[in-house]
C-alpha cells in the first residue's frame, strides 16, 4: 500500500526518517533498563556492592528525561509527516475530481466521493502517522530486545522465540479475516453519507411530499449495515487481543518455569532472571499491539484501494498531445458537427445521438427543439468536449475540437444550464466567477443584459448579498438571471443557453431576449427551449427526435411543413387559440378562477 501512494510522501521522508532515528534512541535508551536491573540485584542486593546505587539511581531519571525529549521528537515528526502526506494525496485527489469528465460523475455517487476526500483519506493517516511509527517500533523492541535477552542467556531466548510461529500465524489469519470486512465498512460508510447528502439536498422534496418516515427507514437501513459491519471488525479483534495476550503469557509462564530452575541449579543469575523477565514484558508489549497495528493496517489497505480508484481512473476527455490554443482574438465562434454519433454509459445509455450534421456559422443563433430525451443538451455539450463523441466529428473554427486544449476551448463557450447552481457567495463572485478581475461596472452591466441589475440592487447588500447554499436565497427566476450574466461576462464566442429562461415569466422572458439581443450579435449562439417563444426569430431551428435531425428550417418554414415542430407549436399555443375563439362575455365569467 505505502509503494503505490509513495509519491505523496517522497517530499517529507526525512521528516520520517528522523522520527524512526528518534524512535530507534528510544528504545535503546529502554533497554538500558534491564542492565541497571541486573547490576541492582547481582550486585547491590547479591553482593552488597553499595556504592553501584551512586550510579545506578541517577541513571534512572537521566535516562527518562533524554528518552522523554527523544519520544517528544518521535511524537511531533511521525504527526507532521502523516499531515502533510495527507495534504498533498488530498490536493492530488482533488485535482483529478476537478479533471475527471461529466462521464465519471455519472455513475459515481456525490456521498461517496465526499467519504473517500474524508474518512479514507484519514484512515491513510492514521496509518502514517502511528500504524508506519508503531511499526518500526515493534522491529526495533523485538530486534534489539533479542539481541540484549542473547547477551544474558542464549538458552532462555531461544526458548521465547518457540512462540513466534504462533504469534505470526495468528497475525496472518487475523488480517486475512478482517481485511475484506474493513472493505465493507467503507463502502457502508460511502451509502450512509449519500443518503444523508440526497436527503439534505432534497429535504423541499421530502417534506412536499410527506416522506419523512420513507427517509427514516432509508436512512436506517444504511446506518444499520454501517453498525453491523464495525460490530463485525469488533468481533475479530475482539477475539484476536485476547488470543495475543494468552500467547505472551504463555512465554512469560514457561519463562518463570525454566528461568526459576535455572537459578535453582546455579545456571543463570537472580538478576539476569530478573532483567530477562522485564525484557519480556518489552516483547510481548509490542506483539500485543499487533492487533492494532494489523486493525490499522486493514482500514488503510481498505481506504488506499478507494483512493487509488480516484487516482488511477484515466480522464474520458484529456488534451491531445501538441493540441493548440484557441486564442480569444482568433475565436469566431463557428461550429459544425459531421455525422456525429454518442450514447451515454450506464442507466442514460438509452439517450444518444445518432449521425447527427448542423452548421453554425459565426453570429448565428441555432434553436435546438424537440420532446424531451431527443438530444438537445447532448449536442451542446460536445462542443465543449464535456463528452466525447463515439463516431464523426465535431468542429470549432475549422479544427476537430480534439485538437484544440481544453482550457481554450472552454474559455470561448459559455454555458447557461437549465438547472442553475450558484456558490454560497456574494452575487458579484458568482457573475465574475467566469472573469475574477471584473469590475463592479462590468458586472453591473452584464447583469443589466439579463435582466438582474434591478432585483439586485434592491437586496439589502446588493451585490454583495450572499445568495445562501446553491442559490437558495433567491427565487428560481433570479438564479437563472444571475447565471445569463455569468455566461454573458465571461465574454465567449459561442453562447449556449439550455432551457436557461424555464423560470421566468413570459414577460421576464421577453425582456430578457430583447436585451439579450445586444449581447449575441457577433457570437455564435444556441438555444434550447421548450416555449417556442423563444426560438422563433433564430436563423435555424434544429428539431431533434431520438436522438436524430429530423426537420431543419426557420419558424414558417416548420410550421409549413406540418411535421413534429408543428406539433409542438399546436401543443402549446392550442389553449391560447381556443381562449380567442371563445366569446368575450364567456371569457370574463371564467377568468376570475385563474
Amino acid at each position: 500500500m505505502f509503494g503505490k501512494l509513495r509519491d505523496y510522501c517522497r517530499d517529507y521522508r526525512w521528516t520520517l526518517y528522523v522520527a524512526v532515528v528518534m524512535l530507534a534512541c528510544l528504545t535503546a535508551l529502554t533497554l538500558v533498563v534491564p542492565y541497571l536491573t541486573e547490576a541492582l540485584f547481582n550486585g547491590v542486593l547479591g553482593q552488597h556492592r553499595w556504592r553501584e546505587l551512586f550510579w545506578i539511581v541517577p541513571a534512572v531519571p537521566a535516562l527518562s528525561l533524554v528518552g522523554g525529549v527523544f519520544n517528544f521528537i518521535q511524537g511531533y515528526l511521525s504527526g507532521l509527516f502523516g499531515q502533510k502526506c495527507t495534504f498533498a494525496l488530498r490536493q492530488a485527489l482533488y485535482a483529478r475530481l476537478q479533471y475527471h469528465g461529466f462521464e465519471y460523475y455519472d455513475r459515481e455517487h456525490t456521498g461517496n466521493l465526499m467519504q473517500r476526500l474524508t474518512g479514507d483519506v484519514e484512515a491513510w493517516r492514521m496509518y502514517l502517522s502511528q500504524g508506519l511509527i508503531n511499526g518500526f517500533n515493534f522491529i526495533f523492541c523485538v530486534g534489539f530486545g533479542l539481541v540484549v535477552m542473547l547477551t544474558l542467556d542464549v538458552r532462555l531466548t531461544l526458548l521465547t522465540l518457540v512462540f513466534m510461529p504462533f504469534l505470526a500465524a495468528t497475525v496472518l489469519r487475523f488480517d486475512q479475516r478482517v481485511r475484506p470486512i474493513y472493505t465493507r465498512i467503507r463502502q457502508a460508510a460511502s451509502r450512509l453519507q449519500t443518503v444523508v447528502q440526497e436527503n439534505i439536498m432534497a429535504v423541499r422534496v421530502v417534506k412536499t411530499f410527506a416522506r419523512e418516515p420513507f427517509e427514516m427507514v432509508k436512512f436506517q437501513e444504511a446506518n444499520r449495515e454501517y453498525a453491523l459491519r464495525n460490530v463485525d471488525a469488533g468481533y475479530y479483534q475482539a477475539s484476536f487481543i485476547p488470543l495475543m495476550q494468552l500467547i505472551g503469557n504463555l512465554s512469560a509462564v514457561v519463562l518463570i518455569w525454566i528461568g526459576g530452575l535455572q537459578v535453582v541449579h546455579g545456571q543463570t543469575s537472580i538478576g539476569a532472571l530478573v532483567a530477562f523477565f522485564g525484557l519480556l514484558g518489552y516483547l510481548t508489549g509490542p506483539t500485543q499491539q499487533l492487533g492494532f497495528l494489523v486493525n490499522l493496517f486493514a482500514q488503510s489497505a481498505a481506504a488506499e484501494a478507494r483512493l487509488l480508484e480516484i487516482l488511477e481512473t484515466p480522464d474520458a476527455v484529456r488534451d491531445r498531445p501538441g493540441a493548440a490554443v484557441l486564442a480569444p482574438a482568433q475565436a469566431r465562434g463557428h461550429v459544425r458537427l459531421e455525422g456525429v454519433t454518442f450514447r451515454y454509459s450506464g442507466p442514460r445509455g438509452a439517450a444518444s445521438l445518432s449521425g447527427v450534421s448542423l452548421e453554425a456559422r459565426p453570429g448565428q443563433v441555432i434553436a435546438l427543439v424537440g420532446p424531451t430525451g431527443a438530444g438537445k443538451s447532448t449536442v451542446v455539450n460536445l462542443i465543449p468536449r464535456f463528452y466525447e463523441c463515439a463516431q464523426g466529428r465535431v468542429l470549432v473554427d475549422g479544427r476537430d475540437v480534439r485538437d484544440w486544449t481544453l482550457q481554450s476551448l472552454r474559455r470561448q463557450v459559455g454555458m447557461v444550464p437549465g438547472e442553475t447552481f450558484l456558490f454560497s457567495a456574494t452575487i458579484f463572485e458568482n457573475v465574475s466567477y467566469g472573469r475574477r478581475d471584473a469590475t463592479l461596472e462590468q458586472v453591473r452591466r452584464a447583469a443589466a443584459m439579463a435582466q438582474a441589475d434591478e432585483f439586485i440592487m434592491e437586496l439589502p447588500d446588493g451585490y454583495e448579498t450572499i445568495v445562501g447554499e446553491r442559490g437558495l436565497g433567491l427565487s428560481g427566476g433570479q438564479r437563472q438571471r444571475v447565471a445569463i450574466a455569468r455566461a454573458l461576462l465571461y465574454d465567449p464566442s459561442i453562447l449556449v443557453f439550455d432551457d436557461a429562461t424555464s423560470s421566468v415569466d413570459l414577460e421576464t422572458e421577453f425582456e430578457i431576449q430583447h436585451a439579450l439581443q445586444s449581447a449575441m450579435a457577433g457570437r455564435t449562439t444556441f438555444i434550447i427551449a421548450h416555449r417556442l417563444s423563444s426560438v422563433r426569430r433564430a436563423d435555424e431551428i434544429i428539431v431533434l427526435d431520438r436522438g436524430a435531425v429530423i426537420e431543419r428550417g426557420r419558424h414558417e418554414e416548420l410550421l409549413r411543413r406540418g411535421g413534429l415542430y408543428q406539433e409542438i407549436f399546436d401543443i402549446q399555443f392550442r389553449d391560447v387559440g381556443a381562449l380567442r375563439a371563445r366569446p368575450r362575455a364567456q371569457r370574463e365569467v371564467g377568468g376570475g378562477a385563474g
